[in-house]
């Protein structure tokens, strides 16, 4: 595992605003009085999600206050876990599945696409600070491969060009819509389903 460091330009206060205040009181209530530090992990998430896909160190504070823990307990979850973003990613976070499923059904033609649109690097910001792209393992579509998640929305069935048409879309400001991009529901074949169809006639 990569070391994972914190941002090096940090913002100096943070809080959350009053939907997230919200729903961290309302996953707090799930846990035994005794017990509500164990929701630090889901009120991380709700930092990132309000901080434009990152967590400062300001939120890692927040959060150990807000649940009476100490900093260096929460410091250490949010380092360790990939899912938490130490650094700014942009309004819009690009993770492209490259495991072997997505990988041989032309993942990298999926990261060419990101490269040209977005940047040249991993976890570089686009010229207008909107969006970055990173490489990651599998995001569990394997059937719909190659894929990719954008923030909470996962894309599949892509190909080179439906990639760089998506990537457009969120560059001019909209938001692509999920799912298959061949037109499948869920994970049913392509050519409708073909199991348990005869039934009527056995």
């Amino acid at each position: 595992m990569s070391l994972r460091r914190p941002f090096k330009d940090q913002p100096k206060k943070f809080e959350f605003n009053s939907n997230s205040l919200e729903a961290a009181k309302l996953i707090i209530k799930k846990y035994p009085n005794d017990k509500q530090q164990s929701a630090v992990m889901a009120l991380l998430y709700i930092a990132q999600k309000q901080n434009d896909n990152w967590i400062p160190l300001a939120a890692m504070k927040y959060i150990a206050n807000f649940l009476k823990m100490p900093y260096i307990k929460v410091y250490e979850v949010a380092t360790f876990y990939s899912m938490y973003n130490l650094a700014p990613v942009g309004k819009y976070f690009i993770q492209v599945c490259t495991t072997t499923p997505c990988m041989i059904r032309g993942a990298y033609k999926i990261v060419e696409a990101c490269k040209e649109k977005i940047s040249e690097e991993e976890n570089q910001l686009s010229k207008d600070k909107t969006c970055s792209w990173m490489e990651v393992e599998c995001l569990g579509a394997c059937v719909n491969a190659p894929m990719m998640q954008i923030n909470d929305d996962y894309y599949e069935d892509l190909d080179k060009e439906k990639a760089l048409k998506i990537l457009e879309e969120i560059l001019s400001g909209n938001k692509p819509k999920p799912g298959s991009y061949r037109g499948r529901i869920n994970n049913e074949p392509e050519n409708n389903r073909k199991t348990l169809m005869d039934l009527k006639n056995a």
